[in-house]
């Protein structure tokens, strides 16, 4: 374990010596650097995929700063609750796995900016203090990692005119429509890179 958060804190500052600083304050952002020697691919599948009743299928395109130009190799790290609301863990989990739950996954860009991961729909927390999410985070080539607004899903009962009011539009509007395809719940969400994100440039 020690070797593991060594490693880890030596690849987040290797990236960060060379980044430029953008963004708000990101607590557990540096989870993006914990894929350890997983060759990363614009397609993951994250754990539990294949025995889930809610099986969900996102993709989109990450475009640079003007909306139009596809953004490459940008790293993007996605995780969520399980059906019940709960981050899952099974006890043996490292660094921010033990918040974060196995339900995660990291993809990178193609060189048409897409990406796509297979998953399980979120549900909401127990308390059902917010609609359900999926959190995402960003690392492009010659900046650091920073959040951007989480996926929420339209027609979610807590997602309230407050809710939508308080989004902040990092990378742009973050609320997407579910469409079923057989057993196949999708959705799309195209990012744009530094869209409203402090001091971007």
């Amino acid at each position: 374990m020690r070797i593991l958060c060594i490693t880890i804190i030596l690849v987040s500052t290797l990236f960060k010596s060379h980044a430029q600083k953008v963004g708000a304050p990101c607590e557990g952002c540096e989870a993006i650097y914990e894929y350890g020697d997983k060759a990363l691919n614009p397609i993951d599948t994250i754990q539990g995929f294949d025995k889930s009743d809610n099986k969900l299928l996102v993709t989109g395109t990450v475009f640079e700063l003007d909306g139009k130009t596809p953004a490459k190799n940008v790293i993007l790290y996605v995780y969520h609750t399980n059906a019940e609301g709960v981050y899952p863990t099974r006890g043996d989990e490292q660094g921010w796995a033990r918040r974060h739950g196995y339900l995660r996954g990291w993809i990178k860009t193609d060189d048409d900016g897409k990406y796509a991961f297979y998953t399980s729909k979120p549900g909401t927390y127990p308390n059902r203090s917010e609609p359900a999410h999926i959190h995402i985070t960003v690392k492009e080539p010659d900046k650091n990692e920073y959040w951007i607004d989480s996926f929420l899903f339209e027609g979610d009962p807590l997602l309230t005119r407050k809710e939508r009011n308080s989004a902040r539009g990092y990378g742009g509007t973050g609320i997407v429509r579910l469409q079923k395809t057989g057993a196949l719940l999708m959705v799309k969400r195209d990012i744009i890179l530094g869209k409203n994100i402090p001091n971007y440039h």
